[in-house]
C-alpha cells in the first residue's frame, strides 16, 4: 500500500477522494488550511488510524515522506476564487512549485487537479487536450484560469528538465454531497435557491452549456490516472453530456418541487458558452467513462444540501 498525500484533502472532491483511498488500504495525509476545505467533510473519518490531518498551506513549502501527491489544493469556484485572487495566483504557483519539488525531492508521482477552466471561452466544441483554448488573461477569471495553466507549464518542466512524474488531470465540472452551501457554481446555486424558495438566478438566457460529472465517478478517473504508466500528457475528466443551463433549472426545480421561480441577470464577465469534454484518451488509456447520470446523481446531491440547510436552521 503506498502512503498518499492529498492538498486540499477536506475539499470537495478531495474528502471524496479519500474515502476511497482509505477503503483502499493506503496511508493518507490530507493537507488543508481550511479557506475553501471544511473540518465537517473529514468528520467522519477524523479518528481512521491510516489517516493523519495537517494544517498548512501550500504556498509555504513543506518536508514530508510520501509515494503520491494529489495536488488539489486551489479554490476552485469563481465567488472563492475571485474573492482574493492574489491568493488564488499564489496557490497555484507557489503551491504547485512547492509540490513538484516534494515530488521532485522523494522521487513521488504527482497527479495535478487542472481545470476546464484552461480552455476559456471555447472556440472549438468538444475540447479536447489538444486545444489550446481562449482565455482573457487580464479578466477577473484569469487569477484561476492563468494560475491553472501556468501550473500545468510548471508541471511539464519539471517532468521535462527534472524527470519528475507527473500527471495532469482536467477537470470538468463535477457536483455531488460535500459541496459547500455558498459554493456559488450551478447545481449548488440552483439547488440552495430551489430548497430555500429563492429566485433561480439564471445568467444570460440560460442557453449556455455545461456538462456536469457526479463526484464518484470524477474521483474514479483520478485514480485510474495517477495509477496508468507513462501518461504525461493532460487528460480531459468530465461528462460528455451537455445540459443547457436552463434544463439544469428545470430538472431542480421538478426534482425539489420548489415554487422558486426564474430570473435573468446579466452574463458574467467572460462566461464560457458552451463547455463539455472530449474524453476520447480518457476512454481509450484510463478505461474510464462517468456512469452516473444527472438525475441520478441530483438524487443523491439533493438530500445533502436539504440536511445542510437544516444544520444551518438548528
Amino acid at each position: 500500500m503506498a502512503r498518499i498525500l492529498i492538498t486540499g484533502g477536506a475539499g470537495f472532491i478531495g474528502s471524496h477522494l479519500m474515502d476511497y483511498l482509505l477503503r483502499q488500504g493506503h496511508e493518507i495525509l490530507c493537507l488543508d488550511n481550511y479557506f475553501t476545505g471544511s473540518k465537517a467533510n473529514l468528520a467522519h473519518m477524523r479518528d481512521h488510524p491510516q489517516l493523519e490531518l495537517i494544517r498548512h498551506d501550500v504556498v509555504n513549502p513543506i518536508m514530508l515522506e510520501v509515494d503520491q501527491i494529489y495536488h488539489l489544493a486551489c479554490p476552485a469556484s469563481p465567488v472563492h476564487y475571485q474573492y482574493n485572487p492574489v491568493k488564488t495566483i499564489k496557490t497555484n504557483v507557489l503551491g504547485t512549485l512547492n509540490m513538484l519539488g516534494l515530488a521532485k525531492r522523494v522521487k513521488a508521482r504527482i497527479l495535478l487537479a487542472s481545470t476546464s477552466e484552461i480552455y476559456g471561452d471555447p472556440q472549438v466544441h468538444p475540447q479536447q487536450e489538444s486545444y489550446w483554448g481562449n482565455v482573457n488573461c487580464l479578466g477577473p477569471r484569469s487569477c484561476y484560469d492563468e494560475g491553472k495553466r501556468v501550473a500545468e507549464t510548471l508541471m511539464m518542466d519539471y517532468h521535462r528538465q527534472n524527470r519528475v512524474d507527473i500527471r495532469i488531470a482536467r477537470i470538468f465540472n463535477t457536483y455531488g454531497p460535500r459541496m459547500a452551501l455558498n459554493d456559488g457554481r450551478v447545481i449548488s446555486n440552483f439547488i440552495v435557491q430551489a430548497l430555500t424558495g429563492q429566485d433561480i438566478t439564471i445568467y444570460g438566457q440560460g442557453r449556455q452549456t455545461r456538462s456536469f460529472c457526479f463526484v464518484s465517478d470524477l474521483v474514479e478517473g483520478l485514480v485510474r490516472l495517477m495509477n496508468t504508466e507513462l501518461l504525461h500528457e493532460p487528460v480531459n475528466l468530465g461528462n460528455p453530456e451537455e445540459y443547457a443551463i436552463m434544463e439544469i433549472a428545470q430538472k431542480i426545480l421538478a426534482l425539489t418541487g420548489s415554487p422558486s421561480h426564474l430570473i435573468y441577470l446579466p452574463m458574467p464577465p467572460d462566461d464560457p458558452g458552451r463547455r463539455r469534454p472530449d474524453i476520447t484518451r480518457a476512454r481509450k488509456r484510463l478505461g474510464w467513462q462517468p456512469t452516473i447520470p444527472l438525475e441520478a446523481g441530483l438524487k443523491e446531491t439533493i438530500p445533502y444540501f436539504a440536511a445542510k440547510l437544516r444544520e444551518t436552521k438548528s
